[in-house]
C-alpha cells in the first residue's frame, strides 16, 4: 500500500511539472493532418485571422493556430512579452517534434517568424510573411536603434490612460486603414479592445525595438514576402522592403496591388491559392 501511495505521488508530481514546463505565452489551436505550419496572427488578433485559411489548408497539412498572450481569452504574461513568446515556440515545436514546419505569419507574427528562423536556421521549412517586416522601428523612426525606443513615453502612457471610448475611437480609426473589407473592421477593432492593455501598449514597444535587418542574414530557407500597395505608391513601398530585406537571400517579394494590411481579407482568394501553392511545393 505504502509502495502504491508512493507511486501517486510520484505520478501527481510528475504531471504537475510537466503541466508547469509547458508554455504560457499563447494557447494553439491544431486541426487537420500532415506536414506542420505554424500559423502566427498579426498583433492584438486572434488565430481566428486566419480561419479561411486554416479551414482549406487542413485538408492536407497539420495545422497550429496561435493566439498569443494578452489577446484573445489568452491571459498576460510578464515582460519580456515578445522574448517569451519567441523562447515559448521554440520549446513548442521540439515537444511535439514538429519537423520541419512552415511558419505563416502576418504582420507581428512575420517578424516572429523571423526572429525564429534566424536563431535556429535548420529548424523550419520555409516562411511566408504576410505585410511584415523586419524592423517596424525602423520603419517610423529615422536613424532607427533600439535603444531610442522607451517603455516610459507619452504615447504610452496617453494609451495606457485611454478609457473604453477613446480607445474604441483609437481602434476603429486604425482598423479602418487596415483592410478594405468592412465587415472585417469591426472585427479588428474588437480584437484590439479585447487585447489586455498593458499587453497592447508595452507589447507594441517590444516589437518596435526588435531590429532583424542583420539578423535575417542567417536564414538560409525560402521566404516567401507578400507586401501590400494600396496607401503609398508601388516603388515606395518597393524601396522599403528592398532596404528591410537587403540581407536575406533566398528570398520572393510579391507586391500584392489594391491591398491594405490584412492581404488575407482584401485578397482573400488570391491569398489562399498563393499559399495552398507555397506549402505544396
Amino acid at each position: 500500500m505504502k509502495t502504491f501511495r508512493k507511486l501517486i505521488v510520484l505520478f501527481a508530481v510528475f504531471v504537475s511539472y510537466t503541466m508547469q514546463s509547458q508554455e504560457t505565452a499563447f494557447k494553439v489551436e491544431v486541426t487537420g493532418k500532415g506536414n506542420p505550419v505554424l500559423l502566427f496572427p498579426g498583433f492584438s488578433c486572434t488565430g481566428e485571422v486566419w480561419e479561411v485559411t486554416v479551414k482549406e489548408l487542413s485538408k492536407t497539412h497539420e495545422c497550429h493556430v496561435f493566439t498569443f498572450a494578452g489577446f484573445g481569452n489568452v491571459p498576460a504574461i510578464d515582460s519580456p512579452w515578445l522574448e517569451t513568446i519567441k523562447n515559448d515556440v521554440s520549446k513548442y515545436v521540439a515537444r511535439k517534434k514538429l519537423a520541419k514546419p512552415t511558419i505563416i505569419g502576418h504582420s507581428m507574427g512575420g517578424t516572429l517568424a523571423l526572429w525564429l528562423a534566424s536563431e535556429n536556421p535548420e529548424t523550419y521549412k520555409q516562411l511566408i510573411i504576410v505585410d511584415g517586416l523586419a524592423s517596424i522601428g525602423a520603419l517610423m523612426i529615422p536613424d532607427f536603434s533600439p535603444e531610442k525606443v522607451s517603455y516610459d513615453n507619452p504615447f504610452a502612457k496617453q494609451q495606457l490612460a485611454m478609457d473604453a471610448t477613446a480607445f474604441h475611437k483609437m481602434a476603429t480609426q486604425m482598423a479602418a486603414g487596415m483592410t478594405f473589407a468592412k465587415e472585417k473592421q469591426s472585427k479588428i477593432v474588437s480584437w484590439m479592445e479585447q487585447a489586455d492593455r498593458k499587453t497592447y501598449v508595452h507589447g507594441y514597444i517590444d516589437l518596435m525595438k526588435l531590429d532583424l535587418r542583420e539578423q535575417v542574414q542567417n536564414i538560409k530557407i525560402p521566404v516567401t514576402i507578400m507586401a501590400a500597395v494600396s496607401f503609398y505608391p508601388k516603388p515606395q513601398v518597393e524601396k522599403l522592403y528592398t532596404e528591410q530585406y537587403q540581407k536575406l537571400a533566398n528570398k520572393n517579394i510579391i507586391y500584392v496591388e489594391n491591398s491594405a494590411h490584412f492581404i488575407m481579407f482584401d485578397k482573400s482568394d488570391w491569398f489562399l491559392k498563393k499559399v495552398e501553392k507555397l506549402v505544396k511545393s
